[in-house]
């Protein structure tokens, strides 16, 4: 499999690297504003102004196009020296990009704000609550602009598998006169530049309007116009990616690298240079996958002639992918850390349940073999060999014995226990096995400062409520 693996990406092209490197480029300028957006509680906001943007776009470009051909149309021809040609033909082609951008900007920034009203007409009148009716205003916009699509296609060159997946694969051949840098990473690069100053010149305004608002209201920060300018440059960011990368891979570079990078950290710095590195690395690898899995996998199945995927696609794919590892996987927080932290929980307790068993037997001088009376689980196994191996316990010809270490142990663990049960006996009317049966949760999470807060509540106890003898402070 991996000498297969090797041979599919055998055939990589400068096509391919400068596919990769767009789509790294869009991905990390999505996920600068997608970790404020994930930071603010606002997620479903950038989800929602990705899709509303659309009508705005659509009806951009058409007036673009149709300006263009007029544009065409009366173009003289440039005359000059070769260099002057090139120049002149670099020069021309940065003005349409930016002159391109531009426009789409606004028709995108018109756009929202129609959503943004109708959002709010929709919670006043129909008196729904925000999510649902910015669920109701995205999606219907959602569906308006790929209906516009379908009615001026014929106009434009733009169609809806476009705006859906992009136009990653073709997007190096639409490449900046006398450069050979496709216009979507030269756009794209500038986006991450700037989002990447912004966050770097206003960092301070943001975390404080992120994190307490109120104290920004205080400070003379507007929170309210930084939400507004948040917006504005995740639609910008947006209407940059979205000719390029598309729908699909906007939506998931907004808050999946954010997301991934939160499971991650906690430090804001860090998060902020955690959320673009993971889109990167989403979108190479994507690219990777696309070229190479499909294959693999299709070719297993049975199914004949399927060698590529959608590389925008893909690339979202790798992002999630991403994010379940970080749940899985990460070191905070993750399945894998919670479940062998709740395994340690286990064998703990289960050691400590062996020492205070063996500590009341040797109260009661009784002779069975501890060995047949202890549960027979994996945790009571592994406590037994580990209790052996630190030498807390020794094991005799007939039953287990605790050494002066384990004895001191054990001591404690029981000190805990009856302290509980005599404090829930003053406080609680409870009969004597519901003591015990509490006293064996806590007694394995009272630490000795606890232990001396309820001991002179107590009055310093020496005897339970079941008339056995509380045992004394371990030095």
């Amino acid at each position: 499999m991996i000498a297969e693996f090797l041979q599919l990406l055998s055939g990589w092209q400068g096509l391919d690297t400068w596919i990769a490197i767009t789509g790294a480029l869009a991905a990390m300028a999505c996920a600068l504003p997608g970790t404020w957006l994930l930071l603010r509680r606002q997620s479903l906001l950038g989800d929602a102004l990705s899709h509303a943007v659309l009508p705005g776009i659509v009806v951009a470009f058409l007036g673009m196009n149709w300006l263009e051909q007029s544009d065409r149309g009366a173009s003289e021809v440039v005359r000059g020296s070769v260099n002057e040609v090139v120049a002149q033909s670099v020069t021309g082609d940065l003005a349409r990009v930016a002159r391109r951008q531009t426009v789409l900007f606004v028709g995108a920034a018109i756009s929202g704000i129609v959503a943004a009203l109708l959002t709010e007409l929709i919670q006043r009148w129909g008196r729904l609550e925000r999510s649902a009716a910015l669920g109701v205003v995205f999606t219907s916009m959602f569906a308006l602009g790929l209906l516009l699509i379908r009615l001026f296609a014929s106009r434009a060159h733009i169609d809806a598998d476009c705006v859906l997946y992009g136009n990653l694969e073709t997007t190096a051949f639409d490449t900046l006169a006398g450069t050979g840098i496709p216009r979507g990473a030269i756009v794209n690069a500038a986006m991450l530049l700037m989002n990447g100053l912004l966050v770097l010149v206003f960092f301070k305004e943001l975390r404080l309007a992120t994190f307490d608002a109120e104290l920004a209201e205080s400070q003379g920060l507007r929170a309210g116009w930084v939400s507004l300018a948040l917006m504005t440059v995740t639609a910008a960011t947006v209407v940059a990616a979205f000719e390029s990368v598309g729908a699909i891979l906007v939506i998931a570079m907004l808050i999946v690298p954010a997301a991934t990078a939160r499971l991650l950290t906690n430090r804001l710095s860090l998060l902020l240079v955690l959320a673009p590195l993971i889109a990167a690395v989403g979108a190479v690898l994507g690219h990777v996958g696309a070229l190479t899995l499909p294959s693999m996998i299709c070719s297993r199945i049975g199914l004949r002639g399927i060698d590529d995927a959608s590389t925008a696609g893909m690339m979202a794919v790798t992002t999630g992918v991403l994010f379940l590892f970080a749940v899985i996987a990460n070191p905070q927080q993750g399945l894998v850390r919670g479940l062998f932290d709740q395994l340690r929980l286990q064998v703990r307790i289960a050691r400590e349940d062996l020492l205070g068993r063996l500590y009341r037997r040797e109260e009661l001088e009784r002779v069975p073999d501890m060995r047949r009376e202890l549960p027979r689980t994996w945790a009571a196994w592994i406590a037994r060999r580990r209790l052996l191996r630190k030498g807390l316990i020794q094991s005799g010809t007939l039953r287990d014995e605790l050494t002066d270490a384990g004895r001191r142990l054990a001591q404690d663990i029981v000190r805990s226990h009856r302290l509980w049960e005599s404090y829930m006996a003053r406080h609680f009317d409870l009969p004597g096995e519901q003591l015990h049966a509490t006293a064996e949760r806590v007694e394995h999470f009272l630490d000795p400062a606890l232990q001396a807060k309820l001991a002179e509540e107590l009055n310093q106890p020496s005897i339970d409520p079941h008339g056995k003898s509380i045992p004394p402070v371990v030095e």
